[in-house]
């Protein structure tokens, strides 16, 4: 009986131990887009999620809508702030929302929950300069029709969305041609040089006192309103109530004035989203904030180890399967073309496009950025073992197989070693490009160089961009002549010294 009991009681405090890790191992997960006001909002909850003593993760410029929606059903984040705007007219487009029940009903077909507005409404405009404008004689949105030759930069989600440009135009019959897509962020840097004539805007946008903008009134109601919302999954409601409240503070509680003065004071003073929002929750709510801002050494150190898994890992992988692909290609011809072909198409497909394609099969971050890297890796290496061995010499074949050698040893002893200086560089290739290309996997939140890179082209930051930028480009000198002086001890001395 004893035994029995002391058995329970371990059982029972390894059950009590297990659960509590288990949910210390799951944090809140918070996705935000990649523009200034989603990563402010996206802190906002967070702070308010670590003030109730839980684990927050904020994956910090996800991308675009679709890509926090479909993270969002997956499971990959659990809560992201939203536009009602953007939920009636581009994710639930077709369905003919009306009102702020259709889109509760709607969401919740998805498991998904919604709060109610935040408080402020950043519907979407079209602006200009005041200077050209006033020139011209616009005020309004139909006044643009009277000149089909101006130059239009838009979002690229703009271009594309419902109630972007494609409806825009039509509702307002705009006759313009020189209309292109570009990031939001870059388009105010082209109004302000003069390159792009109007652009579209963000109700709340600091930039828009700050580039002494004009916004064109929407005298056709084309727009709708977009009131701030956060959306997250319904099992929150059953697994974490608490958490569900204390962000739920924010109903109503953030105004269209606060909310772009916090844009101002991210995007024109230069101050860090964690330390904007920590005040106004301060400010605001009265609650007490603890955070630590993170500094440049901070970055660097945090964005290279996150960049080093994302290339090792990868290009590991890409050398234990290419190799052998190689190997086949060169001794199987008719599998070799294929085996040629397919990796040849696959470094054919756009970069973002194959993140992009990995987000369904592995979800948002880094698992979906490795096996976009590993991919792109494959080509270098296949393409220079199948040329090494394709290029040895036949008397030297011949020499192999008069000698007795097995097929195994005549590869292992003789053929590698010959092939191994092109083989070398074919890894080397790969490896430098897998550095560069990893700083896409920022658009996805996978870190890296690249997330410094992104933000700083967000928040028009130099020092930010050069922050990834030059660690990247030095961590690419280091590859490569990492891999010079592996060439030295794996390539035979013979063959260097023919070199």
């Amino acid at each position: 009986m004893r035994p029995a009991i002391v058995t329970g009681l371990v059982f029972a405090v390894f059950s009590y131990n297990s659960t509590a890790i288990a949910l210390d191992a799951e944090p809140i997960t918070v996705g935000s887009k990649s523009f200034t006001e989603s990563v402010v909002l996206g802190e906002l909850v967070s702070h308010l999620v670590r003030n109730a003593d839980a684990t927050a993760i904020h994956k910090r410029g996800m991308g675009g809508t679709q890509v926090l929606w479909n993270a969002l059903k997956n499971g990959d984040i659990d809560i992201y702030p939203e536009y009602t705007g953007t939920i009636a007219q581009e994710i639930l487009s077709g369905q003919h929302i009306e009102s702020m029940e259709d889109i509760h009903q709607a969401i919740a077909d998805h498991g998904l929950r919604m709060t109610r507005p935040l408080g402020f409404n950043n519907t979407y405009a079209i602006g200009m300069k005041k200077s050209h404008a006033d020139v011209l004689g616009i005020r309004t949105i139909s006044d643009l029709r009277s000149h089909p030759d101006l130059r239009f930069g838009f979002s690229n989600e703009f271009m594309d969305r419902g109630d972007g440009w494609p409806s825009l135009k039509a509702t307002y019959s705009l006759p313009h041609k020189d209309v292109n897509g570009l990031e939001h962020d870059l388009a105010y840097r082209g109004i302000d040089g003069g390159s792009i004539d109007a652009i579209d805007l963000y109700m709340t946008d600091a930039d828009i006192p700050y580039y002494d903008l004009r916004v064109l009134q929407d005298d056709l109601s084309h727009f709708p309103a977009y009131h701030a919302v956060l959306l997250y999954r319904d099992d929150l409601e059953h697994q974490s109530p608490e958490i569900v409240t204390v962000f739920k503070l924010l109903e109503g509680h953030v105004s269209t004035a606060e909310m772009r003065q916090m844009n101002v004071d991210v995007k024109i003073e230069q101050q860090s989203e964690t330390r904007v929002a920590a005040e106004f929750l301060q400010r605001k709510l009265g609650l007490s904030v603890v955070y630590r801002e993170e500094t440049m050494a901070d970055r660097i150190v945090r964005t290279t180890r996150e960049h080093l898994i994302l290339v090792s890992i990868s290009l590991f992988a890409a050398i234990l399967i290419a190799l052998p692909l190689g190997i086949i290609a060169a001794r199987r011809p008719v599998m070799g073309q294929a085996i040629l072909g397919t990796v040849g198409i696959i470094q054919t497909i756009p970069a973002l496009a194959l993140l992009v394609f990995m987000i369904p099969l592995l979800g948002i971050g880094v698992p979906a950025a490795i096996a976009a890297l590993f991919l792109y890796s494959l080509l270098p290496i296949v393409r220079n073992t199948y040329t090494g061995l394709h290029d040895i010499s036949p008397p030297m074949r011949e020499s192999a197989e008069a000698l007795g050698l097995p097929a195994g040893v005549r590869l292992r002893k003789v053929e590698l070693p010959l092939a191994s200086r092109s083989i070398l560089a074919g890894i080397k290739t790969s490896a430098v490009i897998n550095v560069g290309f990893a700083t896409l996997g920022a658009f996805i939140a996978a870190g890296g160089y690249g997330e410094s890179i992104l933000t700083g082209i967000r928040l028009d930051n130099m020092s930010l961009i050069l922050q990834g930028a030059i660690p990247a480009a030095v961590l690419a000198l280091l590859v490569q002549g990492f891999f010079e002086l592996l060439e030295r001890v794996a390539v035979p001395k013979g063959l260097r010294l023919a070199r």
